[in-house]
């Protein structure tokens, strides 16, 4: 389970809007302290909000982001389910196994 958030998502919209909307843009750390959050919080809100606009292509959406995330527990979970029937597989086998000498 993700541990909670430390800002709510209001607070982090409202910062981003503040920042896009301020003309001339203001210097982060000084509104992140107006706000009283981190400032390298507010930088990296700032910086998801370009890349969701299509601003930015070094970093992805939170489409992609979370996607990704879903994927990767998929992944896990098939891997653990592929190693289960692959026991199972072995056991079976041995079992079921003519040449095998039962005791």
């Amino acid at each position: 389970m993700a541990p909670p958030k430390k800002y709510p998502d209001e607070l982090r919209s409202r910062a981003v809007r503040l920042y896009r909307e301020s003309d001339p843009r203001p210097v982060i750390r000084r509104l992140a302290e107006q706000l009283g959050v981190h400032h390298e919080a507010l930088r990296n809100w700032i910086r998801q909000d370009e890349a969701d606009r299509g601003e930015r292509g070094d970093r992805p959406t939170s489409t992609e982001s979370e996607e990704l995330r879903r994927l990767r527990r998929e992944n896990a979970e098939l891997k653990r389910a592929n190693e289960i029937l692959r026991t199972a597989s072995a056991f079976f086998a041995a079992e079921l196994d003519p040449t095998r000498r039962r005791s």
